[in-house]
Protein backbone atom coordinates (compact mmCIF):
# COMPACT_ATOMS: atom_id res chain seq x y z
CA UNK A 1 0.00 0.00 0.00
CA UNK A 2 1.36 3.40 -0.95
CA UNK A 3 1.24 6.45 1.29
CA UNK A 4 -0.38 9.65 0.03
CA UNK A 5 3.10 11.11 -0.59
CA UNK A 6 4.14 8.01 -2.55
CA UNK A 7 1.01 8.25 -4.71
CA UNK A 8 1.84 11.89 -5.42
CA UNK A 9 5.41 10.89 -6.26
CA UNK A 10 4.07 8.29 -8.72
CA UNK A 11 1.95 11.00 -10.33
CA UNK A 12 5.06 13.13 -10.86
CA UNK A 13 7.36 10.31 -11.97
CA UNK A 14 5.03 8.56 -14.43
CA UNK A 15 4.91 11.36 -16.97
CA UNK A 16 7.42 12.56 -19.51
CA UNK A 17 10.69 13.89 -18.13
CA UNK A 18 11.21 17.57 -18.97
CA UNK A 19 14.25 18.20 -21.15
CA UNK A 20 16.26 20.31 -18.73
CA UNK A 21 19.42 19.92 -16.69
CA UNK A 22 17.65 18.83 -13.48
CA UNK A 23 14.37 17.19 -14.52
CA UNK A 24 13.53 15.99 -11.00
CA UNK A 25 13.95 19.38 -9.31
CA UNK A 26 10.61 20.74 -10.57
CA UNK A 27 8.82 17.53 -9.62
CA UNK A 28 10.27 17.68 -6.12
CA UNK A 29 9.28 21.33 -5.78
CA UNK A 30 5.67 20.50 -6.69
CA UNK A 31 5.74 17.73 -4.05
CA UNK A 32 7.16 20.08 -1.43
CA UNK A 33 10.33 18.03 -0.91
CA UNK A 34 13.99 18.35 -1.82
CA UNK A 35 15.15 16.80 -5.07
CA UNK A 36 17.24 14.25 -3.14
CA UNK A 37 14.14 13.08 -1.25
CA UNK A 38 12.26 12.45 -4.50
CA UNK A 39 15.26 10.55 -5.91
CA UNK A 40 15.40 8.47 -2.72
CA UNK A 41 11.69 7.73 -3.12
CA UNK A 42 12.28 6.64 -6.73
CA UNK A 43 15.19 4.44 -5.62
CA UNK A 44 12.94 2.91 -2.97
CA UNK A 45 10.28 2.20 -5.64
CA UNK A 46 12.97 0.38 -7.65
CA UNK A 47 14.19 -1.57 -4.62
CA UNK A 48 10.64 -2.61 -3.71
CA UNK A 49 9.89 -3.66 -7.29
CA UNK A 50 7.12 -1.07 -7.65
CA UNK A 51 8.93 0.67 -10.50
CA UNK A 52 10.97 -1.16 -13.10
CA UNK A 53 13.03 1.65 -14.65
CA UNK A 54 13.17 5.06 -16.26
CA UNK A 55 13.66 4.86 -19.97
CA UNK A 56 13.13 6.39 -23.35
CA UNK A 57 10.32 5.04 -25.51
CA UNK A 58 11.23 4.89 -29.19
CA UNK A 59 8.53 4.70 -31.81
CA UNK A 60 9.86 1.59 -33.51
CA UNK A 61 8.19 2.23 -36.87
CA UNK A 62 9.67 5.74 -36.98
CA UNK A 63 13.23 4.45 -36.45
CA UNK A 64 13.06 1.87 -39.22
CA UNK A 65 11.65 -1.19 -37.53
CA UNK A 66 8.90 -2.30 -39.90
CA UNK A 67 8.61 -5.88 -38.70
CA UNK A 68 6.55 -5.62 -35.54
CA UNK A 69 4.23 -8.46 -34.74
CA UNK A 70 1.95 -9.72 -32.05
CA UNK A 71 2.49 -13.48 -31.97
CA UNK A 72 0.02 -15.79 -30.30
CA UNK A 73 0.81 -19.43 -29.52
CA UNK A 74 -1.30 -22.32 -28.30
CA UNK A 75 0.53 -23.73 -25.28
CA UNK A 76 -0.73 -26.60 -23.13
CA UNK A 77 -1.46 -25.15 -19.67
CA UNK A 78 1.03 -27.51 -18.03
CA UNK A 79 3.77 -26.14 -20.32
CA UNK A 80 3.18 -22.40 -19.95
CA UNK A 81 5.68 -21.91 -17.08
CA UNK A 82 8.45 -23.31 -19.32
CA UNK A 83 7.38 -21.81 -22.64
CA UNK A 84 6.71 -18.23 -21.44
CA UNK A 85 10.23 -17.57 -20.12
CA UNK A 86 11.74 -19.30 -23.18
CA UNK A 87 9.93 -16.86 -25.49
CA UNK A 88 10.54 -13.85 -23.21
CA UNK A 89 14.30 -14.52 -23.14
CA UNK A 90 14.74 -13.17 -26.67
CA UNK A 91 15.84 -9.50 -26.70
CA UNK A 92 13.59 -8.87 -29.72
CA UNK A 93 10.56 -9.75 -27.54
CA UNK A 94 9.34 -6.69 -25.67
CA UNK A 95 6.14 -7.99 -24.09
CA UNK A 96 5.14 -11.53 -23.21
CA UNK A 97 1.87 -12.47 -21.56
CA UNK A 98 -0.21 -15.49 -20.73
CA UNK A 99 -3.88 -14.82 -21.41
CA UNK A 100 -7.07 -16.83 -21.12
CA UNK A 101 -8.16 -18.29 -24.48
CA UNK A 102 -11.53 -17.20 -25.87
CA UNK A 103 -14.16 -19.39 -27.52
CA UNK A 104 -12.92 -20.10 -31.05
CA UNK A 105 -9.53 -18.53 -30.29
CA UNK A 106 -7.28 -21.11 -28.55
CA UNK A 107 -4.16 -18.93 -28.19
CA UNK A 108 -2.90 -18.38 -24.64
CA UNK A 109 0.71 -17.10 -24.93
CA UNK A 110 1.33 -13.71 -26.55
CA UNK A 111 4.49 -11.77 -27.36
CA UNK A 112 5.44 -8.63 -29.27
CA UNK A 113 8.40 -9.35 -31.55
CA UNK A 114 10.36 -6.61 -33.37
CA UNK A 115 12.78 -6.84 -36.32
CA UNK A 116 13.67 -4.41 -39.13
CA UNK A 117 11.49 -6.19 -41.71
CA UNK A 118 8.44 -8.44 -41.67
CA UNK A 119 10.49 -11.21 -43.32
CA UNK A 120 13.14 -11.03 -40.57
CA UNK A 121 10.44 -10.92 -37.91
CA UNK A 122 8.69 -13.95 -39.40
CA UNK A 123 11.98 -15.88 -39.49
CA UNK A 124 12.71 -15.00 -35.87
CA UNK A 125 9.22 -16.13 -34.83
CA UNK A 126 9.89 -19.49 -36.55
CA UNK A 127 13.19 -19.78 -34.63
CA UNK A 128 11.59 -18.85 -31.31
CA UNK A 129 8.76 -21.30 -31.87
CA UNK A 130 11.14 -24.14 -32.75
CA UNK A 131 13.47 -23.43 -29.83
CA UNK A 132 10.56 -23.24 -27.38
CA UNK A 133 8.93 -26.35 -28.84
CA UNK A 134 5.79 -24.45 -29.82
CA UNK A 135 3.89 -25.49 -32.92
CA UNK A 136 0.58 -23.70 -33.39
CA UNK A 137 0.80 -19.93 -33.67
CA UNK A 138 -0.36 -16.88 -35.58
CA UNK A 139 1.67 -13.79 -36.48
CA UNK A 140 -0.19 -10.49 -36.64
CA UNK A 141 1.97 -7.68 -38.07
CA UNK A 142 1.34 -4.09 -37.01
CA UNK A 143 0.22 -1.84 -39.87
CA UNK A 144 -0.24 1.48 -38.06
CA UNK A 145 0.26 2.76 -34.54
CA UNK A 146 -3.04 4.32 -33.51
CA UNK A 147 -2.17 4.85 -29.84
CA UNK A 148 0.79 4.23 -27.60
CA UNK A 149 1.00 5.55 -24.06
CA UNK A 150 1.92 4.52 -20.57
CA UNK A 151 -0.75 3.87 -18.01
CA UNK A 152 -1.34 6.90 -15.77
CA UNK A 153 -2.00 5.83 -12.16
CA UNK A 154 -3.68 7.77 -9.35
CA UNK A 155 -5.31 10.40 -11.58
Amino acid sequence: MLSDYEKQAVLELQGDLPVESRPFAGMARRLGVMEEALLETAADFLKRGLMRRFGAALRHQHVGYGGNALVAWVVPPADIERAGPAVAAYPEVTHCYQRTPAPGWPYNLYAMVHRPTEAECGELVRQISAAAGLGEYVVLFSKAELKRSSMQYFR
